[in-house]
């Protein structure tokens, strides 16, 4: 398990393939926030 490449993967990286996807099927950002804070239980922080 530990030679998946997903375990290489640094978050920021995923979340760009993650919003470019989202994007593609008529979605924003602020829906993938949102899905993001509901998986992992922590808060965005809005500045």
């Amino acid at each position: 398990m530990n030679g998946h490449s997903i375990y290489t993967f640094k978050f920021s990286e995923m979340y760009k393939l993650y919003l470019a996807k989202v994007e593609r099927k008529g979605r924003n950002a602020d829906e993938l926030n949102e899905v993001i804070c509901w998986l992992t239980g922590l808060q965005m922080k809005k500045f």
